[in-house]
């Protein structure tokens, strides 16, 4: 089978309806499409960029096909839901509504080779990510044993209770029943009995506490609440030992989950709140990710135990510290990525990889930072930033075309039809989502009172707009300075020296390179380029109503001090080979688990059907794996692009 081929993407932006977006739009356009005043830097098609020639996305011949399966796969579940079964053809015709790269400002490549097609996440174990860890390590599994502790309850205390007292317990300890205690009768009465009894309660039900009561002859442990409900958030300070230290650190091997999904099934079984747990940056959900936690208060050996009743988890590399994780604080991500059925000849493999190693990628924000769904993140962050808080509820809450689960579709078009927030939340089943939160908002706050509605959703969903809205712009004005400029640091470009943000002087360009070259997320705290891309910004911003000399907003929350990004990023460590296959569901290497379980390495044929790509790469934070592939593949990211190929490639 082969891939549908791209014959042409358009460049014309993808208007909203509104009219006033059409108009914002094109005057944003207008700034990007600019032509390149005349001057001394206005050429740069010398012989320096010859060498590394710059292409725009509709320039590159290239095909790429992606499974199904990695668009959105709740979206794809509730197709199957609404129509009995998922046809590609249809869910593709959904995506055609959601965005493309161009529509985020990812125009250009800075690699010369000729771009060749693959199948990216065809299995989601074709994408491992494992952590760097501040020590400069790689985070693996390798180890599932405890560590040995004389404070730790027997093994017992799993099994020592029926699972119908462990509902009660559990019931008492959410305050889900009506008793304020529930008492378990010791049948084998024995001191020892009811100590493992004891403990069994109080390590399996934070915030309960127990005691011994006799009633009618018979001998009974009583569980009761101890602290209220601030107990399930904190932990018994007083049954943890002083020498160990208050946090147990773990590695967790997940697979098709992403991270916070994960800590709250964690913390479902354990019993306990999210919030106790710490981590050093959320992992994608459709890959095989290896990342270390931190968790306060609960033992190794209580977390070892989940490994028992847990799929898609594996937790281990177990140790005691005295500190959480915070976040940021990883050195990056290592990455093993697969992508099969590769149709490039073996000669613009290694054209494509050598340039992947020795010049990079353009470190763009990948498609995951402004949305899968018609009405994009960034233009939500916008709405914030102009105060337009009426517009804000209204791009989260109208009803849009393109692939959504069905309750999201019937509470938008509930909040259309009466504008009644209570009515709108009634059908959600699951309240948590941002839409569901808003309307909660609206509910308590009401509907004039819109800033402290969406107060309500937490905080750092709430940033993720505006920083969306950053990424956008970011995006935007890193295509035009390569678009003006190359690939060569020139006068009054932005570098970073001791982390203060410096010109480069006519005198000292020759002392840099494109890699030492950062670009401004726009904000309050930073300096823009001195020459024409300082003053593409001010008019990007100022088609969307914004000052670039006034970033501080009314509400501190939505004040953007700014940052510095690198605008070339060099991955480390890159090392890659082809691979033969013939069955296309056969894993292509060995995870820690495989290796973990002792499972074979896996043998591949010298000659096959399919040839597959196998790459490994180190990368900052923050930098998106999906960018590297693009500059690989020469390929659009977006879901609607490779949904649409797919079904070409499924035909």
């Amino acid at each position: 089978m082969e891939a549908g081929e791209i014959d042409s993407i358009s460049l014309k932006r993808h208007l909203s309806e509104d009219n006033e977006v059409q108009t914002e739009e094109a005057k944003r356009q207008k700034v990007l499409e600019k032509p390149v005043a005349g001057g001394e830097n206005s050429d740069h098609t010398d012989k320096a960029e010859a060498e590394q020639p710059i292409k725009h996305l509709h320039e590159a011949e290239n095909k790429v096909v992606l499974n199904e399966e990695d668009a959105d796969q709740d979206s794809e579940e509730e197709l199957e839901e609404s129509n009995g079964e998922a046809d590609p053809e249809s869910f593709a015709d959904m995506m055609k509504h959601g965005l493309t790269e161009l529509d985020v400002g990812i125009t250009k490549f800075v690699s010369s080779h000729k771009g060749f097609s693959g199948i990216l996440k065809e299995r989601y174990s074709d994408f491992v990510v494992h952590e760097i860890g501040k020590d400069g390590h790689t985070i693996h599994l390798d180890d599932y044993s405890v560590p040995i502790d004389n404070e730790d309850p027997s093994e017992e205390i799993f099994t020592v209770l029926s699972a119908e007292e462990k509902q009660q317990l559990e019931d008492l300890q959410l305050f889900k029943n009506k008793e304020g205690s529930v008492a378990i009768e010791v049948l084998e009465d024995s001191k020892e009995k009811r100590t493992v009894i004891h403990h069994a309660i109080k390590s399996l039900f934070p915030g309960l506490e127990t005691k011994t009561e006799d009633r009618d002859g018979k001998k009974y442990i009583v569980a009761y609440h101890a602290a209220g409900k601030k107990a399930l958030a904190n932990p018994r300070k007083h049954s943890w030992p002083k020498s160990r230290g208050s946090y147990c650190h773990f590695v967790l091997y997940k697979e098709n989950k992403d991270t916070m999904d994960a800590i709250n099934v964690l913390s479902k079984f354990l019993r306990v709140k999210p919030n106790i747990f710490s981590y050093m940056g959320t992992k994608d959900k459709r890959a095989i990710t290896v990342q270390e936690i931190a968790v306060l208060r609960i033992t190794a050996q209580r977390l070892a135990h989940l490994n028992k009743c847990l799929m898609n988890f594996k937790l281990g590399n177990f140790s005691y510290k005295n500190h959480p994780l915070k976040l940021g604080e990883l050195q990056g991500n290592h990455f093993t990525v697969v992508l099969r059925n590769i149709t490039g000849t073996d000669e613009q493999v290694q054209q494509a990889m050598q340039s992947l190693r020795e010049i990079g990628f353009i470190n763009y924000y990948g498609m995951q930072r402004f949305g899968t769904t018609a009405v994009p993140t960034y233009q939500v962050g916008r709405a914030i930033l102009q105060n337009n808080w009426n517009e804000v509820m209204d791009l989260i809450l109208k009803p849009r075309p393109g692939a959504e689960k069905g309750y999201l579709v019937k509470c938008r078009e509930e909040w259309a039809k009466t504008k009644d927030p209570a009515a709108a939340l009634r059908k959600l089943p699951v309240k948590r989502c941002v839409e569901g939160q808003l309307l909660r908002g609206l509910s308590k706050y009401g509907l004039k009172n819109i800033v402290s509605a969406f107060g309500i959703i937490p905080r750092n969903n709430r940033l993720m707009y505006i920083h969306s809205y950053q990424s956008y712009v970011w995006n935007n004005m890193v295509s035009k300075r390569i678009e003006d400029y190359g690939l060569r640091a020139v006068p009054g470009d932005i570098v970073l020296k001791g982390g203060t943000a410096v010109y480069i002087g006519e005198e000292e360009v020759s002392s840099y390179t494109i890699h030492d070259v950062v670009m401004p997320l726009p904000g309050f705290d930073v300096i823009y380029p001195k020459h024409k891309i300082g003053e593409a910004y001010k008019e990007i911003l100022a088609a969307d109503n914004l000052d670039i000399n006034n970033m501080k907003h009314k509400i501190r929350d939505y004040s953007l001090s700014g940052a510095y990004r690198k605008i070339i990023i060099r991955p480390q460590n890159v090392n890659w080979e082809v691979v033969a296959y013939d069955d296309p569901k056969i894993p292509l290497f060995s995870t820690d688990l495989d290796k973990l379980e002792r499972k074979p390495p896996v043998v591949l044929p010298t000659e096959g059907k399919y040839k597959a790509l196998k790459m490994e790469f180190s990368l900052p934070p923050s930098t998106y794996a999906t960018m590297a592939i693009r500059e690989v593949l020469k390929m659009d990211t977006s879901i609607k692009n490779q949904t649409q190929l797919n079904t070409q490639w499924l035909r």
